[in-house]
């Protein structure tokens, strides 16, 4: 059943998205399965055009999905789509961060209400048991750590450009010597994103307080702020007591001098951070939430594992091609992830018919 499957990969819209959902690797396997992928050219995704046409993959225009791929068309993507009014027709698969009240939601919903189509969310792919089967989370987790270390010993460079591990890794280690002081807290420590990050911090040469669960449940703020720098990768689904607040940003005893949020959940009534409202950037990865002593500085990237675009596009494309080879079948996780858009899509009709 797979043959009736086309897939329609899109050139990202974000000017510093260099990652790719799936691999052309990974895409020669899914035609070889029968299914149809046509890959948009593409001028700063990682991997060339030439590498999926090889694989069997046609090809098409950059961003021409709206127009010219079929209505039964997947659209395949990672990040936002191009900022419009338009209905959308297709079913999207991509990362829309719709679901929690973030900015722009309900207008992205109603664009796919207006136009008959559908986002099968990237973040709510999950199994039986609820978790997610294709995640970036150790990438962004380990990138946001050691842009923190990075800027926290005075290496850390802008603009920010891709790179890979190897030399990601030489930059972390060649400064640790001169840094034997620095105290680092990683909440969230035991997910995905968690983990990415105490790896790095390791690398670093830094051994960082890990908490997760058991510490967030009964949060012990003076052991928070009495660490220098902080990597929150906590995402939930529901709102509870915030991390930081802004009574903390001015406390006068206050060591942390360094947040890293990996989870960059800025819009949403989970944010578990509520003391920004705004991420950073590659071109600005920096910006100070308290100026004055105790200065308190914010890295907040939201594409982070852009930043080592092969690893991470690697193995996120591992995890989720074995689920694009059954959507014909349209097994458990595609059917919970239309069952929650449409959950979704229901609530904010009846919000407005309130």
């Amino acid at each position: 059943m797979s043959d009736s499957i086309h897939l329609w990969m899109r050139h990202e819209a974000r000017p510093t998205e260099r990652r790719a959902p799936l691999t052309p690797a990974d895409a020669a396997h899914l035609v070889a399965q029968g299914l149809r992928i046509t890959v948009e050219a593409s001028d700063q995704r990682v991997f060339p055009l030439a590498d999926y046409t090889a694989a069997g993959c046609a090809s098409a225009p950059t961003a021409s999905w709206h127009e010219q791929a079929p209505d039964d068309a997947y659209v395949l993507g990672l990040k936002e789509l191009p900022d419009a009014r338009t209905p959308l027709r297709h079913r999207h698969i991509y990362f829309g961060h719709a679901y929690k009240g973030q900015a722009g939601a309900a207008e992205l919903l109603a664009r796919f209400t207006a136009g008959g189509g559908a986002l099968l969310d990237m973040e709510y792919l999950t199994d039986d048991s609820g978790r997610r089967v294709a995640a970036f989370g150790y990438w962004a987790g380990y990138v946001g750590a050691a842009l923190a270390v990075l800027h926290r010993r005075g290496r850390l460079t802008a603009p920010l450009r891709p790179t890979d591990r190897p030399a990601l890794d030489a930059l972390l280690a060649a400064s640790a010597s001169h840094d034997t002081t620095t105290t680092a807290l990683v909440i969230g420590a035991l997910g995905r994103s968690g983990r990415g990050a105490c790896d790095a911090l390791t690398t670093a040469g830094l051994t960082a307080t890990r908490w997760d669960l058991p510490e967030t449940r009964a949060l012990d703020r003076a052991a928070l702020l009495d660490h220098d720098l902080m990597v929150n990768t906590v995402l939930t689904t529901d709102p509870v007591p915030p991390f930081l607040t802004k009574a903390d940003l001015d406390d006068p005893v206050r060591r942390l001098s360094l947040v890293s949020d990996v989870t960059c959940d800025v819009t949403s009534d989970c944010n578990v951070l509520p003391v920004y409202d705004r991420t950073t950037t590659w071109d600005e990865p920096v910006r100070a939430l308290r100026a004055d002593a105790p200065r308190l500085d914010l890295i907040a990237i939201d594409n982070l594992p852009s930043l080592l675009p092969v690893e991470a596009s690697t193995a996120f494309s591992a995890e989720l091609a074995p689920h694009l080879a059954r959507l014909a079948e349209w097994d458990g996780v595609w059917s919970r992830a239309l069952h929650t858009f449409e959950t979704a899509v229901q609530a904010q009709e009846t919000h407005h018919v309130r």
